[in-house]
């Protein structure tokens, strides 16, 4: 005996059910982003009411006192921290995101390449551990800019890693060609050639990684410390405040002055985030008009 073939389904209630799933899936994506694009919107809008009313400038002229005063050193620690930051993130980050990209079939690129991939899931609070137990303690630096500075750069170097690599990626072979058949040799090639044509690209990892620093609070606990006074100018054994520590502690006072400098940290935390943003978005826009 043979046996019976099943029955198939008629062609047009296959595509009605595909349909179906394809319409249920596009509306349930929709109803996702209308409710996360709603609570971001009731979240800044709660951010600019309350940090406009709180922002006065008195906030931005003066320091800290207590629970109250101003912010001053927390904007002029928040500077610092991420530019120090930047400056430890960014050539080691373009170094590896290079070699990533030119040497993408060695081993050692590859292993740079997991270890920026895992790095980037590493939470930043574990950093911050790192950096106290490794920094604050075993070296001694206590409370300061150097420790917090190099935890953010650990945070961020992955993220300048990772987009340097896709840019350069994205740089056209006919380019290396055409340097290689003039003589060029690998430097000049990757230098002269393929880093200026991945320049915006790599300016907009950088600008990322930037935002992300800018709004850590975590690993700056555990390194940074906080100070109520301006910057001495010391790398080591010298706290200094920032802004994200003001919203994590303000904000739980009992005192409406210390809500209100949490409300003005947060918009300006918000601000510098939204700012940088834009300048990222700018970039790449740039970029694909060229």
């Amino acid at each position: 005996m043979t046996a019976l073939a099943p029955a198939r389904r008629p062609a047009h209630q296959i595509r009605l059910s595909r349909r179906f799933l394809s319409l249920t899936g596009w509306t349930l994506s929709g109803a996702c982003l209308l409710a996360l694009s709603a609570l971001m919107v009731w979240i800044l809008a709660v951010v600019f009411m309350r940090g406009m009313t709180a922002l006065k400038l008195s906030v931005l002229t003066t320091i800290t006192q207590g629970s109250g005063g101003g912010l001053l050193n927390a904007i002029e620690g928040t500077l610092v921290l991420s530019a120090g930051a930047l400056l430890l993130a960014v050539p080691f980050g373009v170094a590896a995101g290079i070699y990533s990209a030119e040497y993408r079939f060695t081993r050692w690129a590859t292993t740079i390449r997991f270890l920026a991939d895992v790095l980037v899931g590493v939470p930043s609070i574990v950093v911050g551990y790192f950096g106290y137990v490794g920094m604050v303690e075993w070296l001694g630096w206590s409370f300061s800019v150097a420790a917090g500075s190099i935890a953010l750069a650990i945070i961020s170097l992955p993220y300048i890693c990772r987009t340097t690599e896709l840019a350069l990626r994205q740089v056209s072979n006919d380019l290396r060609d055409a340097a290689y058949s003039l003589g060029a040799n690998d430097r000049r090639v990757i230098l002269g050639v393929c880093l200026p044509a991945a320049l915006p690209g790599i300016l907009t990892g950088i600008l990322l990684a930037l935002a992300v620093s800018v709004g850590e609070t975590a690993p700056l606990l555990y390194t940074a410390g906080w100070s109520n006074y301006m910057w001495d100018g010391h790398l080591t054994h010298s706290p200094i405040g920032y802004l994200t520590y003001a919203i994590w502690t303000f904000i739980n006072e009992p005192f409406a002055s210390a809500n209100a400098l949490a409300y003005a940290a947060a918009l300006l935390v918000t601000g510098f985030v939204l700012i940088i943003n834009i300048l990222a978005r700018f970039v790449l826009d740039r970029r694909a008009r060229r």
